[in-house]
Parts: C-alpha cells; structure tokens; sequence
C-alpha cells in the first residue's frame, strides 16, 4: 500500500486522513531504524496540530533509542542549521509550509542536512511505516530543550556586513507563520551590530489559525496586504515569507511583486560580484534573464531538475556559490547549500546600499529584457495528456525541446515550460520572451486556451 503522505523527498498529507499522531510516531521509528542517526533535531511550525506532531515523532524517535535536540517553534532552516551545528545524524521539521490549513507534514534531512533521496532511505522509511514498525526493544533515548537561535543569528548575519545595509524602511509581512520570532531575533542582532533599518511588522504574531490567509505570497490573491502595506508606510522595500519561512517574496518601494527569476539573476549578480567566475545553479521553469546575468557578470550557470533536493545535489555537484528557483527557494553553499527565507532579503539590502538604486530600478531592465507570464496554475484531469497535446500543437522545425522537467519549447523569441507538481494536482505553466510583452500576452493566451479542455 502506498502512503498518501509520502511524497518525493518529504511527507504531507491532510490532517486525519493522511496523517495523524500515530503515523508521525512510527515515521519517527522508520527515521530511526533507517538512518541510525544517533541524535535528531525536532523542530515544528506554528500550525495548529504542528505541536502534537511534532511530540508525537519525538515519541517515535525516543522509543527508538535516538537522543532528540528539540529546537520548538521555528523555521525549516533552523532545524537544516540546527542539524549540522549540533553535528546530528538528521532532522525533522514538523510543518506543511504553503499548504491549505487542514494539512501537515514533515521535512527530513540526513547528516550535514543533506536530503534524503528515494533510494537513499526515504522509499524503506515508506514501507516501514506502512507495515506498522513497531517500537524497537532498546533503552530510550533522551530529550534536549536546546537554544540554536543566537547561534543560527551568527551565521545568516555572516552573509552581509550589518552595518552597510543603508538606513532603508522595510516593512515585513510573516503572515502569521512562524518568520516573526526569527526576524525579531535578528532584527535585536543587526540593531546591536550598528544597522541603521527600520522595520514594520505586519501580521507578525505566530498563529496556526491563519486569520490574514495561508501565508504563501506567491499566489497573486495574497500578494496585495504586503503591496499596500508598503505603499501605506512608505517603504523602501516590502518583505513577506511562507508558513515555514524557507522561502521569502520581495516587493519593490512601489508595492510591485518582484517575480522570482528576477530575484535569482539579482543575487546571481551580487555573488558574482563577490565570487568571479563562480558556479550559478538555476532551475528550467524561466531561466533566459537568469543566464543572461549570469554570462555577463563572468559566471557559469548550470541548470537543475526543479526542486529542492535536485538543486541541493546539483551544487554540490558543481560547487555552485548559490542557487535559486523562480519558486523563491534561494540555496547557499555557506549555509550547507540549504535554503533559507531570511539571508536573501539581507543580501538585496546590501546590493541596494551598494548601487545605491531603489530595487524597483534593480529589477526594471530585467523586467523589459524579459518579460514572463508568472507560474500559472491549472487543476487538470489528465496533464500528460494536456502536455502531448500543446507539444504537438505548438512545435515546428524552429523549436527546441528540453525534458529536463516537464517539456520545455524554445524558439527564437519566447519560451515555455509546462511541468506537473510533484505535491499538488496541478499543470504548472510559464511563459517568456526576449523583449516583447506583445508575443508574452499572445503565447500566454494562446497555451491558455489550449489547456482549457483538459481542467478538471
């Protein structure tokens, strides 16, 4: 039998129906019995069931003679420093980050954070679980109450130099998820460290009830409480993040969106800066400004399957200074190539202080040189079938094609990639085109309309 809940590389699923505390107590003897990690860092978001989750695999790892660092509250990247800082043999982090409230689940890592693949444990983690493992016959291990956080503080603020931020007006939207007592830790450490920012918080209270929404600033509906709050104060750059804060979205002292492949070229640029010639990892979805940028700044970018685990490896693969994803996943080969929601929105702080350009000016020629559609989602009955389909329509002798992840068409002057979720239900499209807003909106249209027959 298959679990629902087990995904690619980690575990979500709707609360009652795919998981529940049993589950998360015999997921924690599977992480055990496969990994013999001897310590484990346990940390969990701010959801509603995230704490009876989050004891519920700590029982499962206690019963199995793991000895558990528990972090408590906080971020997806927490428990990646956290595992590597205390030198444990893996994580868990109890959360569902952008998903519908009646859902949890769990992210794991192995040692070093690194993750943990289908062939690497995940699949026998799988059927453990579902075979009901029991308790092992071992003495118990213990619980420890630790304090990451200062530590943690430490190594983001290592990315920039605090006190040449610029005297900048940020405003921050954690959405009630679980970013507000991180930042706050920061903010204290920059404050002491001599920046000169001033921070507005905006729905920055934890609360797993979500009464502003599901914090995930990448659907457009959610974006405009972060656009007028910015207007509102006045800022200079607004910041908003998910419910597990791994990824962070940007808006621009006008209230605009910064669409993520813009923000990856824009921290491609500022590491190449620091790093010349170094490796850019980037993944298929839109990716022309991205390798314009980074040919231009002396770079190497090398493209990666999309999502977490295949950027991870691809960069370690290539050494590759930093990597991102459209899908605001931004990696750090100096933060255990992990990703982190909190060292992006530093690092464009300082690009802004060193140019001395607003970001809205930062991001403008990106925007004009390439334009692109956004991700567009479409819940559909069959999205092999969909994809056959525009393929076949679309493609003449012109045309390039990629399957690196999903199907990718080039042709002269725009491109589109067309890709299932590994998590949701969904066909996922972009567009984009060298300089012609005209032929975005015409392609954009265009594959709309073809998909249409196939919604479910």
């Amino acid at each position: 039998m298959r679990l629902g809940c087990f995904k690619s590389y980690d575990v979500r699923g709707r609360i009652g129906e795919d998981l529940d505390e049993d589950l998360c107590r015999r997921i924690g003897r599977a992480f055990v019995a496969v990994m013999t990690p001897g310590k484990v860092v346990v940390g969990h978001d701010c959801r509603a069931s995230s704490e009876a989750f989050h004891t519920a695999v700590i029982e499962g790892l206690l019963e199995s003679g793991a000895d558990v660092l528990d972090i408590g509250l906080c971020g997806t990247e927490e428990v990646y420093f956290a595992t590597d800082h205390y030198g444990a043999g893996g994580g868990i982090m109890v959360t569902a980050s952008h998903n519908p409230i009646d859902y949890n689940g769990m992210k794991l890592v192995g040692p070093g954070s690194r993750p943990i693949s289908p062939e690497g444990g995940f699949q026998q983690m799988h059927d453990l679980v579902a075979d009901g493992i029991a308790a092992a016959n071992v003495p118990p291990g213990t619980r420890t109450r630790v304090d990451h956080r200062a530590a943690y503080v430490d190594k983001v603020l290592s990315f920039v130099d605090p006190a040449a931020l610029g005297a900048f007006k940020v405003l921050v939207n954690a959405g009630n998820g679980s970013a507000g007592p991180t930042f706050d830790a920061l903010a204290d450490a920059l404050a002491r460290r001599g920046a000169q920012l001033d921070f507005v918080t905006h729905h920055h209270t934890p609360d797993g009830t979500f009464p502003n929404g599901i914090p995930n600033p990448l659907l457009p509906e959610n974006r405009p409480q972060t656009a007028e709050a910015v207007i509102a104060e006045g800022a200079d750059i607004g910041i908003a993040w998910d419910g597990d804060f791994d990824r962070c979205f940007l808006f621009d002292e006008g209230g605009a969106f910064i669409d993520g492949e813009y923000l990856v070229g824009l921290l491609a640029e500022a590491f190449l800066a620091r790093t010349p010639g170094a490796r850019v990892v980037h993944d298929p979805r839109v990716q022309w400004n991205t390798l314009d940028l980074v040919a231009r700044a002396g770079g190497e970018a090398v493209v990666s399957k999309t999502g977490h685990a295949h950027v991870k490896g691809t960069m370690r693969e290539a050494d590759a200074v930093y990597g991102g994803e459209m899908s605001a996943h931004h990696y750090f080969r100096d933060f255990m190539y992990c990703d982190s929601g909190m060292i992006p929105w530093l690092l464009v702080l300082e690009h802004m202080a060193k140019t001395g350009k607003p970001l809205s000016a930062l991001i403008g020629d990106m925007r004009d040189a390439y334009p692109s559609s956004g991700e567009i989602n479409f819940k559909v009955s069959d999205a092999a079938a969909a994809m056959e389909a525009i393929e076949a329509a679309l493609v003449d002798d012109t045309c390039e094609i990629d399957r690196m992840d999903g199907v990718s068409l080039s042709f002269a002057n725009r491109r589109l990639n067309l890709r299932r979720s590994s998590t949701e239900p969904v066909l996922r499209l972009n567009v984009e085109t060298r300089g012609d807003r005209a032929l975005l909106n015409e392609t954009t249209a265009q594959v709309v309309e073809m998909i249409k027959p196939f919604e479910a």
